[in-house]
């Protein structure tokens, strides 16, 4: 689950954190937060998504961010409130009635969701938590063995496919729907 900090927690000191951030820049801009926060020397995850495009006649393939203006940076409070103070159009996210903390993943949600990601290669899905509904939610079950070994979830469910897809979730935030060797599968 999603941790919220409070005030006279660690996150408000040096303790290094996984913030949940906004870039409310245009999404054709020459240069992104998550692309300047990762010069500036901070660890930036960005989930991103091939997409085909049509621009002045011709189809290309472009990788973008899978939410434009969603991006997760690990640092303490300390260090990122300067580099939030002098560029405008980055923000921490809120939770809805609590404006005083910013949202905070916890470090093994955000590890585990990042390997997965990076392990299945080009072809994840990307649901946002309200385009995800029960009827897609297959059965419960864990990978014995590959780079997944070990992750448990949920079988996502498309009437027709056969690839075998497992749901791994950034609660709050986003779900990925990462491919998966049938011969891994353990049904719980």
């Amino acid at each position: 689950k999603l941790r919220m900090d409070t005030p006279n927690s660690s996150a408000t000191g040096n303790d290094k954190r996984w913030f949940a951030m906004r870039d409310l820049k245009r999404p054709n801009a020459k240069s992104r937060a998550y692309s300047q926060l990762a010069e500036m020397g901070f660890e930036v995850f960005t989930p991103f998504h091939w997409v085909v495009e049509t621009v002045n006649g011709k189809r290309t393939r472009s990788h973008v961010p899978c939410i434009p203006d969603l991006l997760f940076v690990r640092a303490s409070r300390d260090s990122l409130d300067p580099a939030v103070a002098r560029n405008a159009t980055l923000q921490y996210r809120y939770q809805r009635g609590a404006q005083a903390s910013p949202m905070v993943v916890r470090d093994a949600d955000m590890d585990r969701f990042i390997k997965a990601v990076a392990n299945a290669g080009g072809d994840t899905r990307f649901f946002l938590p309200e385009e995800l509904t029960p009827a897609m939610t297959g059965r419960r079950i864990r990978i014995i063995g590959g780079p997944l070994d070990t992750y448990e979830g949920n079988l996502l469910y498309v009437r027709g496919s056969r690839i075998k897809r497992l749901l791994v979730e950034l609660p709050g935030f986003l779900t990925a729907a990462v491919e998966v060797d049938p011969d891994y599968i353990q049904f719980l």
